[in-house]
């Protein structure tokens, strides 16, 4: 299952170094809805090698607005600490699984 990320653990996340997946949802988001057990199943697939996990937007704040993410879902790729790639909208499996792969 995918981590849970939130404004006071994601920074410390992202300066570890491993290479990280931020998937922005919410509950009452259908698009978000359909991409989620997609990113619960690669958590589990990558643990280990990649921090997998979810920022509730309805909860969140400073993160978001750093990023400037307006839309949802939106996934953000780090790895090293830095910013690699950025999905926004829905993503097949395969798609997001080679974004995943590519920060290895």
């Amino acid at each position: 299952m995918a981590k849970v990320f939130t404004d006071e653990n994601i920074n410390e996340v992202i300066k570890s170094g491993q290479p990280v997946v931020v998937d922005f949802w919410a509950e009452w988001c259908g698009p978000c809805k359909a991409v989620s057990p997609i990113i619960d199943e690669l958590a589990q697939e990558f643990e280990g090698k990649v921090e997998i996990g979810k920022y509730d937007v309805d909860e969140g704040g400073d993160f978001m607005a750093e990023y400037g993410i307006r839309n949802i879902p939106t996934i953000l790729f780090f790895k090293n600490g830095e910013l690699q790639d950025r999905n926004v909208g829905s993503i097949a499996k395969d798609a997001l699984k080679a974004k995943v792969e590519a920060l290895l």
